[in-house]
């Protein structure tokens, strides 16, 4: 047909046809010649790399284990988690190339098998119907936008042809994958992998990687949330071809074409959200930013305070804990509230750093370092009973008075009136030096602003930086900086509390948990036998917290509402110790017991049944009792008292007692007795040095004095005698005082009557320094 065609054509005709046609070819010659002369050319200019090396990750916060616990958007408000390709599945770069790119493990950069089909069908069509885009050609056109024209597509070829001369394969795969549009606002995907099926891009089975694979072409239009039938279809193109690219068999095809999208909308982790506020900032710097945070169990404990709250029914309105690493000073978990989005008062406000009142949650502080400055024994005996300073008259919560009880009891029972002897009987200003020492920013004011209310609750705290007060005591008397940043620079820790002192603490607040308050679904909870705990109520019902840990983990709790309002709920063991106790159970069910050994810590004395402080020879009962291995014993019983003169053969002794609970002290009994101006026993007594004392030199000017006391001073003549050598006597206002020496002493006085006393103590060289 082509020849009768010919034929048909004329002479003169033909011979123009045929110089068209060879000038047509020359100048089609020419042009491929100009343009691979351009080609080669460029070929030859070394490609800037910049573009394509340029990342802009959504900005995450990881925990300990790298494990993501929030992330950002990037600048361009885009999802993007750029991975390795070995963190991709097979099966998506089998059908990704299945889908874009058959033959780019074999082409240079341009395909020219596809570039004379899209010619054909560009001519056929009159206009660009196929661009014969490579998958390095999309990936520069990703990095490198360009319009879609001819020149256009030229300019991409040159250029892809120009990436595959310093990228190798799998650099440019890796590139394509972590740059492609998965649709809405997912970049790269890792992104798509975690919001259409909430997994990572490596777990992808082959129909979720076809789904992904087939998404670029169109993503808007085969968005699967908006068009899932067009979605199917397009997964069903993809897996065809992967399948007839011989990837899969015939039955895992067939197997894969009845399987549903499987898509559902996944969030991106958004735990600790105060958190990830704190670090918006140096996240966006650094890319990724790694914490101290524990995933899992940040997760639960976000999960358990807020159901906690919510069972009080609107009682309380929020809640914020945090637990926390004493040995390390890394925070575990941070909740700041029961929920960012949708709490009473604002979610937003993180209560883990909001100045609270903490009620009796001081109390350990005084106890500890009174133990600290050999002012009080666990076991010694306070009076809980009415006590005035005049315009400050504490008194306990429940409004009762015990009576006669233990350190040990009044601290585990939380009583405010032995609590404020305490406090009164070491100074408040002491307390408040060791609170600042402890890094409570808070205490803004003066000592004498919060006074003796001090260690009730008067100053206000935050929850994050009590917590990690507690650690301190949890450290065996170390303070560790608390910090969130696994890369900080950490401090050295500092002793606060001598080890036993801490350890000791930490033994007075070891009890069973109060199951009579304890909700019912937590009366499974067990309390392991090494946790201590305290709970504190601030004045009118406004705050509650708890305090529970060991020898390594502390967790905090509080309670309340953000506008301060009180509500009968508010009380600490009922509100806050049941989700302190709930969680302290979560952070230390996989970890091996962590606390030095009590006997390392603690050494044994015998104390009075009576009195609860070590034994003086007059006392008739003793009991083993354990106080802080470094305490020096510089305080006995004054309980009790001789009945009647000294003589060798005769112990017998009587009981006295203070009678209030202000200066309340039984070690200094005879002592106060002079100071009221009450009538003095005829007795001779010993006050200063006392009978079995130990003292500690301190190396000062005069500071290694002491002054020689009896029970008869100022009634009569006492003379004194120092290992058998005279001193001197006191009367008529004359002071005998005796320069300290190392070791074992034994002190006598005599009075005119020929009656005498003899007392033994120690002086020793300090082998621990003072805190306070």
């Amino acid at each position: 047909m082509f020849s009768r065609m010919l034929n048909a054509i004329s002479p003169g005709l033909r011979r123009w046809l045929l110089i068209g046609a060879i000038g047509a070819g020359t100048a089609a010659a020419v042009g491929l010649l100009a343009v691979g002369f351009v080609v080669h050319e460029a070929l030859q200019e070394p490609l800037d790399l910049t573009p394509y090396m340029e990342r802009d990750p959504s900005p995450r916060l990881t925990d300990r284990n790298g494990e993501t616990l929030f992330a950002y958007l990037n600048e361009a408000d885009h999802w993007s988690f750029p991975v390795a390709l070995d963190e991709v599945s097979p099966h998506l770069v089998a059908a990704t190339l299945a889908a874009e790119d058959q033959r780019f493990l074999r082409h240079p950069g341009v395909d020219p098998i596809a570039v004379f089909r899209a010619a054909a069908q560009n001519l056929w069509h009159r206009r660009i119907v196929s661009g014969a885009s490579t998958l390095t050609m999309q990936a520069v056109k990703l990095k490198e936008a360009s319009p879609r024209t001819y020149r256009g597509k030229a300019e991409q070829a040159v250029t892809a042809l120009r990436l595959e001369q310093v990228m190798d394969k799998e650099e440019i795969l890796e590139l394509y994958l972590n740059n492609a549009p998965y649709g809405m606002n997912l970049l790269g995907v890792e992104a798509a992998a975690r919001r259409y099926f909430g997994r990572p891009a490596k777990d992808l089975t082959i129909e979720q990687a076809a789904l992904l694979a087939g998404l670029p072409k169109a993503p808007g239009d085969l968005n699967p949330f908006v068009s899932p039938e067009r979605a199917m279809a397009r997964r069903n193109y993809v897996l065809r071809r992967v399948w007839a690219d011989g990837r899969i068999g015939e039955a895992q095809y067939r197997e894969a074409v009845q399987e549903p999208l499987g898509v559902q909308w996944h969030g991106f982790p958004r735990l600790a959200p105060h958190t990830a506020m704190w670090f918006r900032k140096q996240a966006a710097e650094a890319g990724a930013l790694q914490l101290t945070l524990d995933t899992g169990l940040q997760r639960d404990a976000e999960e358990r305070l807020r159901r906690h709250v919510d069972r009080f029914e609107g009682r309380i309105g929020n809640g914020a804990l945090v637990a926390l690493d004493a040995s390390t000073g890394d925070i575990l978990a941070q909740v700041g509230s029961r929920g960012f989005f949708d709490t009473q008062g604002g979610g937003e406000v993180d209560v883990t750093r909001a100045p609270r009142s903490p009620g009796s949650a001081l109390k350990p502080f005084t106890y500890g370092l009174a133990m600290e400055r050999d002012q009080l024994y666990p076991t010694e005996a306070l009076l809980d009973e009415t006590l005035d300073f005049g315009v400050y008259r504490p008194a306990n919560f429940d409004g009762r008075f015990r009576g006669i009880v233990t350190a040990t009891d009044a601290l585990r029972h939380s009583l405010n009136v032995p609590t404020v002897a305490v406090l009164n009987r070491i100074g408040h200003e002491s307390v408040y030096q060791l609170l600042k020492e402890l890094d409570l920013t808070t205490l803004t004011g003066h000592a004498d602003h919060y006074g003796l209310g001090l260690t009730l609750g008067s100053a206000e705290v935050r929850l994050d930086e009590l917590t990690a007060a507690y650690g301190m005591l949890a450290n065996n008397g170390v303070y560790v900086e608390p910090g969130m940043r696994k890369d900080r620079e950490r401090a050295e820790g500092r002793e606060v509390f001598p080890p036993g002192v801490a350890a000791s603490v930490r033994v007075m607040l070891r009890q069973p948990l109060p199951q009579d308050r304890m909700p019912a679904h937590l009366v499974r909870v067990r309390q392991t036998p090494r946790m201590a705990w305290k709970t504190g109520t601030s004045s009118g019902l406004r705050d509650a917290w708890a305090f529970a840990y060991d020898g390594r983990y502390v967790v905090g709790v509080w309670m309340g509402h953000n506008d301060g309002s009180a509500s009968g709920a508010l009380v600490g063991a009922n509100a806050a110790l049941p989700l302190a106790a709930e969680i302290f159970q979560v952070v230390t069910a996989n970890e091996p017991r962590a606390e030095t050994s009590r006997e390392t810590l603690l050494r044994s004395v015998a104390v009075c049944v009576r009195s609860g402080l070590p034994a003086a020879r007059w006392c008739p009962q003793t009991v083993q009792a354990e106080i802080p291995r470094e305490q020096y014993v510089l305080r006995r019983c004054g309980v009790h008292y001789p009945t009647t003169p000294v003589a060798e053969n005769q112990e017998a002794s009587g009981e006295r007692w203070p009678g209030a609970a202000r200066g309340w002290d039984l070690a200094r009994i005879a002592e106060a007795r002079q100071d009221r101006s009450e009538p003095r026993r005829r007795s001779l007594e010993i006050i200063a040095p006392a009978d079995q004392g130990q003292y500690v030199l301190t190396g000062e000017e005069q500071g290694d004095q002491l002054r020689l006391r009896s029970s008869l001073d100022g009634e009569t003549e006492v003379h004194w005698y120092l290992n058998g050598r005279y001193l001197g006597k006191t009367a008529d206002g004359n002071e005998v005082m005796l320069e300290l020496e190392p070791g074992e002493h034994e002190i006598t006085c005599m009075i005119p009557s020929g009656a005498t006393r003899t007392a033994e103590f120690t002086v020793e060289r300090p082998e621990r320094k003072r805190y306070f």
